[in-house]
C-alpha cells in the first residue's frame, strides 16, 4: 500500500450531527446539534457526565451505532468524505488503517487466546499486505514505541500475562500499527492508576506528535483533558455547550455548565471547611425528559424563566474575549443566551462553611500488621509448591475520632487488603488491631459481635454492584437495622430508614423505590445510608467516588463531611485520587507493595521533603488548572508483584533517587521508619542533606 497523500484540510469535520436510538416505545435522542472540527495533529478532547452522548459521537465517527442507533440529521466528513454515504467496504478500508479506536477496557480489544504478536501482525498484513515477516518487524518496533520492556518477549505473551497498563499499551500500539490519521481514545486511562495513566498520556502525546495523528480524546478528567489537548468541546445532555482551546475555556469560560464542573471539581486552594465545593444541584436529565429550551436550564444559576426556556438555543461565537493570541480563539463558541451579560469573574457565592471539628481520642490503633497469602506457585496447572504473597507488610498508624485518615498508593500495594482485615473479611497474619480497647485482629466477621460488626462499616467503590436488585431501598436499609438490632419495632426500623433517607439527603419517596430506579450518585447515597445505620464509629471508604461523575463527587464528599461532623466518625478514605485527598483528609498514608512509606499530616505530606514514591504520585495527578506547574516525574516499568517483592526497599527499582544512596543499600536493606517532622514519618534511606534538596511537585504560577 503506497504512503498516504499529505491532507491539509480539516481530518474530521462534524457538523449539525444528530443521533438517535429507536427503541418499541420511542424515539431517544442521545446527540443533537453537535459539530466540531479536527485539524490534522490536533488533539480534541470531549468532555462531560456519563449519559452526555460522548461515547456516541465517537461510534457514530466509527459507524458502528449497532442496529438501533442511526443518524437522523447532519454530516460527519473524514477528510472531506461524507462517512454516512459510504459503502461496508469503504468503511471497512477506513476503520483500523486511517481511523482507529481505543476503547475503555483493553481486555476487550484482545484475543485471549492469540499471542499479542499475532494480534499485531494482522493489522498490516490485512490492510497493507504485508508480509509476516515485515509485519512482525513493524510489530517489534511498534511494542518499543509504547515502550514496553522486553518488546520480543511481549510478543510470545498471551493478553493474560501482561498488567493493565500494559494490556492498554499494546492495544494503543495496534491502533497505531497502520498510522492512522484520527486516532479516537474512549476513556482510556479510567482503569488504570494515575502512575500508570501518566506514563500512558505521555505516551499518547509523544506518539501524536512522531506520527503527526489527530486525536479524539474523550475523558470526564479535565486535568487530564489540559494535559493531552489542544481543543475542547464540553457536552451536556447531547448537546456541545461551550467548544474552543484550552486556555479560552478553562481560564475564559462562557458557559454556566462549564463554570458549575470546575466549581465541583477539587483544584489546588479547595478547603472542605473554608472553601468546600459546590455541587451542580439538581439531575442529569433524561433523553426523553429534557426540558424546553435550555437542558441545562433548570440546574443553572442564571437561569431566565421565559427567556432561557422559550425556544430552541444554538451554538453562538464568542468574539474577541481571549488574552490569549492563539490560531484557535476565533473557533470560541458557547451554546448560552446570556453568556455576555454574565459576569463569570464574580466570586462564587460560597457554600457553607464550617468550623474545623477537633479531633477526639485514638479509636483504631494497628501495631505491626502483616497479612500474608498462601498461593499454589503454579496454581493454574495444579503444582504442589507454594508462595507467599506478602500484602501487608508491618502496617502500623493510629485514626482517631472526627479524622479522615486516606490511604493512597497503586493497584495492588495493600490498600483493600488492609480494609478486609479491618472489616473482619480477613484476619492477620500477626501483628494487633485494637478497636477502641478491643483487639480485634483475630476475630473474623463471623465471630464478630453486633456491636462490633457495626461500629466498623464500609462504602464500596461501585454502588451497582452493593445494592440487592430486586429489593426496595427501604426495605435494604431496614435490613442493615434489624441485623444491627436497632429499634424495638418495625415502626421504629421504618421511621430510622426514613432519617437515615434526610441524612443523606435523598426523598423519603426513595424508600419505595427499586435500585434500578436510581442513578449512580443515588445508589452510593443509599450505601452511605446503610454504612451509618449502625452508628458506625469507623467508615472504611474503599474508593467511594471514583465511579461517579464530577458533578456527583463533589455533592458525595460533601455528604460524607456532613455526616462525619454530626456523628462525629472515624474515616478510612481509600483512594488513588489525589486531588480529592488533599480536599478531604486531616492525614494520609501512602502505601507501597504492603509497606505504609510515608505518612503524615496532609500539608507534610504534599510539600516536600517527600518519600520518592510520593514525589511520583504528585506528579502523576492531573490538575484542571493552566496556573499549576507541576514536576515531571514518569515512573518506570510495572509495580512488582507481592509474591516476589524486590530485594531491600520495596521501590528501589522504579527509584529516581536511587543513585544518592552510597553502597547500594538500597538494593540491601528495608528501610528503617524514620521522623522527619512531629507526626510525619517515611521509610526511606535518603540523607537529610539530599531530602533538603527536594522541590515541591506542585507549584502556582503567577498570575499575569
Amino acid at each position: 500500500m503506497a504512503d498516504r497523500e499529505p491532507y491539509d484540510g480539516p481530518i474530521l469535520e462534524i457538523e449539525n450531527l444528530s443521533i438517535s436510538f429507536f427503541t418499541r416505545l420511542r424515539e431517544i435522542p442521545a446527540v443533537m446539534d453537535f459539530s466540531c472540527t479536527v485539524m490534522p495533529g490536533e488533539a480534541m478532547g470531549l468532555v462531560g457526565e456519563s449519559g452526555c452522548g460522548k461515547s456516541t459521537v465517537a461510534l457514530g465517527v466509527m459507524q458502528d451505532l449497532g442496529v438501533n442507533g442511526r443518524v437522523v440529521g447532519g454530516t460527519i466528513k473524514f477528510k472531506g468524505r461524507d462517512l454516512n454515504l459510504m459503502s461496508p467496504e469503504e468503511l471497512r478500508d477506513l476503520r483500523g488503517s486511517e481511523i482507529a479506536m481505543i476503547y475503555q477496557e483493553p481486555m476487550a480489544s484482545l484475543n485471549p487466546a492469540m499471542k499479542i504478536g499475532n494480534q499485531l501482525m494482522e493489522v498490516p498484513m490485512i490492510h497493507e499486505g504485508k508480509s509476516a515477516k515485515e509485519a512482525y518487524q513493524m510489530a517489534l518496533d511498534v511494542v518499543t514505541d509504547v515502550r514496553l520492556p522486553d518488546p520480543e518477549r511481549m510478543l510470545k505473551s498471551y493478553p493474560h500475562q501482561l498488567s493493565g497498563g500494559q494490556q492498554q499499551r499494546i492495544v494503543i500500539a495496534m491502533a497505531l500499527m497502520s498510522k492512522p490519521s484520527l486516532l479516537i481514545l474512549d476513556e482510556p486511562t479510567t482503569a488504570l492508576d494515575v502512575t500508570v495513566e501518566a506514563g500512558i498520556v505521555d505516551l499518547v502525546k509523544g506518539l501524536g506528535v512522531k506520527y503527526g495523528t489527530s486525536m479524539l480524546f474523550i475523558s470526564h478528567n479535565l486535568g487530564l483533558i489540559l494535559e493531552t489537548c489542544d481543543r475542547l468541546c464540553v457536552m451536556y445532555s447531547g448537546e456541545a455547550v461551550e467548544t474552543g482551546s484550552i486556555t479560552d475555556v478553562f481560564d475564559e469560560m462562557q458557559h454556566p455548565y462549564t463554570q458549575a464542573l470546575f466549581r465541583s471539581i477539587p483544584l489546588p486552594g479547595a478547603d472542605k471547611n473554608a472553601r468546600p465545593l459546590i455541587a451542580i444541584p439538581g439531575n442529569f436529565p433524561l433523553p426523553h425528559e429534557r426540558p424546553p429550551g435550555c437542558n441545562f436550564g433548570p440546574r443553572c444559576n442564571y437561569f431566565q424563566e421565559g427567556r432561557c426556556d422559550a425556544s430552541e438555543i444554538r451554538m453562538a461565537p464568542v468574539q474577541g474575549n481571549s488574552r490569549h493570541a492563539s490560531r484557535h480563539a476565533s473557533r470560541h463558541a458557547s451554546r448560552c443566551l446570556k453568556f455576555e451579560e454574565i459576569d463569570w469573574n464574580a466570586a462564587p457565592e460560597l457554600a457553607a462553611t464550617t468550623e474545623k471539628v477537633p479531633v477526639g481520642d485514638v479509636v483504631l490503633k494497628v501495631d505491626n500488621l502483616k497479612k500474608y497469602y498462601e498461593v499454589a506457585a503454579n496454581s493454574l496447572f495444579g503444582g504442589s509448591s507454594t508462595k507467599v504473597v506478602k500484602a501487608n507488610e508491618t502496617i502500623s498508624f493510629e485514626a482517631r475520632e472526627s479524622e479522615t485518615l486516606a490511604i493512597v498508593g497503586e493497584s495492588g500495594c495493600g490498600k483493600s487488603t488492609l480494609a478486609k482485615v479491618l472489616m473482619g473479611l480477613e484476619t492477620a497474619t500477626d501483628g494487633e488491631i485494637f478497636l477502641g480497647e478491643l483487639p480485634i485482629q483475630d476475630i473474623a466477621i463471623e465471630d464478630r459481635d453486633t456491636a462490633t460488626v457495626s461500629s466498623i462499616q464500609m462504602v464500596f467503590q461501585n454502588p451497582f454492584d452493593t445494592l440487592n436488585p430486586s429489593m426496595t431501598i427501604g426495605r435494604q436499609i431496614i435490613r442493615a437495622l434489624e441485623v444491627f438490632k436497632v429499634g424495638k419495632s418495625d415502626a421504629d426500623r421504618r421511621e430510622r430508614m426514613l432519617e437515615l433517607l434526610d441524612l443523606v439527603k435523598l426523598p423519603r419517596a426513595f424508600g419505595d423505590r427499586m435500585p434500578r430506579q436510581l442513578s449512580g450518585g443515588q445508589k452510593q447515597r443509599v450505601g452511605i445510608a446503610r454504612a451509618f445505620a449502625g452508628d458506625a464509629r469507623i467508615v472504611v471508604a474503599d474508593e467511594p467516588v471514583s465511579a461517579l461523575d464530577v458533578s456527583v463527587q463533589a455533592a458525595v464528599t460533601d455528604l460524607l463531611m456532613e455526616i462525619q461532623r454530626r456523628e462525629k466518625t472515624t474515616l478510612l478514605f481509600i483512594s488513588h485520587d489525589l486531588s480529592i485527598v488533599r480536599y478531604l483528609s486531616d492525614r494520609v498514608m501512602v502505601m507501597y507493595l504492603g509497606h505504609v512509606v510515608e505518612i503524615g499530616d496532609t500539608d507534610q505530606v504534599f510539600s516536600p521533603p517527600y518519600h520518592p514514591y510520593t514525589e511520583a504520585l504528585l506528579s502523576a495527578v492531573p490538575i484542571a488548572d493552566t496556573s499549576v506547574k507541576k514536576k515531571h516525574v514518569v515512573l518506570d516499568g510495572d509495580i512488582p508483584s507481592a509474591m516476589n517483592p524486590p530485594s531491600g526497599c520495596p521501590f528501589q527499582t522504579r527509584c529516581g533517587w536511587k543513585s544518592d544512596v552510597p553502597g547500594g543499600l538500597c538494593e540491601k536493606e528495608v528501610p528503617p521508619m524514620r521522623t522527619l517532622a512531629a507526626g510525619h514519618e517515611i521509610k526511606c534511606h535518603l540523607a537529610e542533606d539530599v531530602l533538603a534538596r527536594m522541590e515541591p511537585v506542585i507549584t502556582m504560577a503567577a498570575a499575569e
